[in-house]
């Protein structure tokens, strides 16, 4: 990386990505020497940006926080996946999206033209989601609340109704947490002494509290994965009921409806493929789905349940 205005930008993204780089490592990452690093230090400070020096063995340096920072620097590579990002934003169910619209016009003003031709390769249109976008000061309150470790207190709607009625919930919030267009606070409710997860869209938060909790240890070990383990309705995280069988398509074809199944490819007509379900009758239909020959089966479980299935489709039809 030759050009010094590239080197640069790509010097102040890695300052930014961690709190400390040594000037070797720096001058390893971009392919110059330690000198040529200090150098380049210097430009940016000249510019404004505050990089303080790391006292240690090599040396090193750390971008400060402060209100004199200049505006951000992106290379292309950052604008792309901005730009990306910001096109996505319809289909995340957050109520930001002219916000998102006005902010990708304004970026693409300023962009050089050679950055401009491949933001326009990818250019592509989100489908929005289905379900009511959520109040993006909602969120962000949420956010920071579970940022602050500060306990939040909130009226929970259900169907246009206070539920259950009474007092406010109190929660310690854990994570905020994305899951097919909508979006969940993970909690730990203080009135039922047990973790919770709350749609962000049904929470009218009240007054901050300003009162702060020490984090305890989520279910799972993250946010996430207590979403996931929720949404399986198992403590460990898989599936209640897991099935396979060989179905009569080439692997290629099978793959993109799968999920969060697998596929093996067996010969080039056939594959098998494993799925999970709340019960076997759920992994029955899915297998079903597939409108193709089905073979071997298992367990016994999926059998009888396709069985029984079996039965009820042609007692349907006869009707």
């Amino acid at each position: 990386m030759s050009e010094p205005s590239s080197r640069m930008l790509a010097l102040l993204s890695l300052l930014q990505l961690r709190r400390e780089w040594s000037g070797t490592v720096l001058a390893d990452r971009l392919g110059v020497t330690p000198r040529t690093i200090r150098r380049d230090v210097d430009r940016l400070r000249e510019l404004g940006y505050s990089v303080s020096a790391v006292r240690g063995s090599e040396g090193g340096y750390r971008l400060d926080a402060g209100d004199a920072v200049p505006p951000l620097l992106l290379d292309d590579e950052q604008v792309i996946a901005l730009t990306v990002a910001l096109q996505m934003v319809p289909a995340l169910g957050v109520d930001v999206g002219d916000a998102a619209e006005r902010a990708l016009a304004t970026l693409r003003r300023v962009m050089p033209d050679r950055v401009r031709r491949r933001v326009d390769a990818v250019e592509f249109a989100a489908m929005p989601t289905t379900v009511d976008p959520v109040d993006a000061e909602i969120l962000r309150s949420m956010g920071e609340a579970t940022r602050a470790r500060e306990l939040v207190r909130f009226d929970y709607v259900v169907d246009d109704q206070v539920s259950p009625a009474g007092p406010p919930r109190r929660i310690e919030p854990h994570g905020v947490v994305g899951a097919g267009s909508r979006w969940y606070v993970v909690g730990f409710d203080l009135d039922r002494d047990d973790w919770r997860l709350f749609r962000v869209d049904r929470m009218r938060p009240k007054m901050r509290t300003g009162v702060t909790f020490t984090a305890r240890e989520v279910p799972g070990g993250s946010a996430g994965e207590y979403v996931r383990r929720h949404f399986r309705g198992t403590a460990s995280g898989e599936w209640a009921c897991t099935g396979e069988a060989a179905v009569a398509l080439p692997a290629s074809a099978v793959a993109p409806f799968v999920g969060d199944g697998a596929v093996e490819s067996l010969d080039d007509s056939r594959c098998r493929v494993r799925l999970g379900a709340w019960s076997w009758t759920g992994v029955a239909a899915s297998m079903l789905r597939f409108d193709a020959d089905l073979s071997a089966v298992e367990p016994p479980e999926l059998v009888e349940a396709m069985r029984a299935m079996a039965a009820r489709l042609s007692d349907a039809a006869a009707s």
